[in-house]
């Protein structure tokens, strides 16, 4: 079986350590990125499956960045992670061309079903406290 290629975008290193530990043998990180910006150049640069992106980030935030890469017709399944639980920010997302949204709060129990719900076709949307 092969790999779920996937590019990870957040601006603190500490998160990207923590997603790779995150990942199991099932994924391959193609590239880490610092901001959106950054993002958008490396998948139109590696063509990953999936984009791990988070939404505040310097130069171009998650979501600028997710419409970018829907403007550019990019096929790479887009699952935010973020800290942001309040419903509007999971809206905006999916409205974005999200594929899946993940709180970083439940980041160990949701961000493998999240990707792989992604790269099947399929809305994943982590449990949120927020109303």
């Amino acid at each position: 079986m092969t790999k779920i290629r996937v590019l990870l975008a957040d601006d603190y290193p500490e998160m990207i350590q923590t997603v790779r530990q995150a990942l199991d043998d099932g994924f391959e990180i193609v590239d880490a990125v610092e901001d959106g910006q950054k993002a958008v150049d490396a998948v139109l640069r590696l063509n990953p499956d999936v984009l791990l992106i988070d939404i505040s980030m310097p130069v171009m935030d998650g979501f600028q960045a997710t419409r970018r890469l829907r403007e550019l017709k990019a096929q790479t399944r887009i699952v935010f992670l973020t800290m942001h639980e309040d419903r509007d920010f999971v809206e905006a997302a999916l409205s974005a061309g999200a594929s899946a949204y993940v709180t970083k709060a439940r980041l160990f129990t949701d961000i493998v079903p999240a990707i792989r719900a992604a790269v099947s076709g399929q809305i994943f949307v982590s449990q949120t406290r927020a109303k």
